[in-house]
């Protein structure tokens, strides 16, 4: 099941929902080649296009947070942290098992459905805050 850009994920700021786009577009990549038998051959490529672009994604909005002074940043690098230690390992999973069954399955259900969650729980507040900043 692909996931779906809607409303209820923009934050507002253009620049962060442009990339949250981007990373949700992997995920979907993923999903659609394994539906077609095809996920083995692309997992390597949506792993190691997820560790690439989120670290610059995460360092993209953290640098927001630093300029507009969220409170919250700590703890949000910390989510941003733990989600990069988490690609990390699947890449040296992948590395030391090779493309999994199980691995596609942590990157389509695990990495998309955090996404989502952070999305809506933290990226919606840091966004919020950096309007209010504005305004």
């Amino acid at each position: 099941m692909a996931y779906t850009w809607s409303k209820d994920l923009e934050t507002g700021n253009s620049f962060i929902d442009t990339q949250h786009q981007q990373l949700i577009k992997a995920v979907n990549e993923l999903l659609a080649a394994c539906s077609a038998g095809q996920g083995r051959e692309v997992l390597d490529n949506t792993l190691n296009f997820l560790e690439s672009y989120t670290a610059k994604h995460f360092g993209d909005e953290e640098r927001l947070q630093m300029q507009y002074k969220y409170p919250d940043y700590n703890n949000h690098k910390s989510l941003h942290d733990n989600f990069k230690k988490f690609v990390n390992e699947l890449v040296s999973q992948v590395k030391k098992d090779g493309p999994t069954a199980t691995i596609i399955n942590k990157v389509t259900l695990g990495v998309g459905d955090w996404l989502i969650n952070h999305i809506k729980k933290e990226d919606i507040k840091v966004a919020a805050h950096i309007k209010s900043k504005r305004n």
